[in-house]
């Protein structure tokens, strides 16, 4: 939900949509998350050929990405944090024309 596609980038004001979103919740956690994959994959069973999909997360915040990851684990997969909004966000982010280098990479960790 906070992939701003068909939005222009300079309507973001230069920031990963994730930031701009944050920015409109004063005092709110925000860890962004589970949307690099298309719901259909979501639906499927996270554990892969004795492994578990991955799911990428960014936030500004480490301990609600703590909760976060320990709730993606509850569920069965493998999460990877990839740092705050301004860099990790950039990553998994869909906005304007361009596509993150991780959006849509349904990738599987092995233990």
């Amino acid at each position: 939900m906070t992939n701003a596609y068909g939005v222009p980038p300079e309507e973001l004001g230069g920031q990963p949509s994730a930031k701009f979103v944050a920015r409109a919740f004063t005092g709110g956690k925000l860890v962004k998350g589970f949307n690099h994959l298309a719901a259909a994959v979501l639906a499927q069973d996270p554990a892969v050929h004795g492994g578990r999909r991955v799911v990428f997360l960014t936030s500004d915040d480490d301990n609600a990405a703590a909760e976060i990851g320990a709730l993606a684990e509850d569920l069965g997969f493998s999460p990877i944090k990839l740092g705050g909004l301004g860099e990790g966000g950039l990553l998994v982010q869909g906005c304007g024309k361009s596509w993150g280098q991780l959006i849509f990479k349904d990738l599987v960790k092995f233990d």
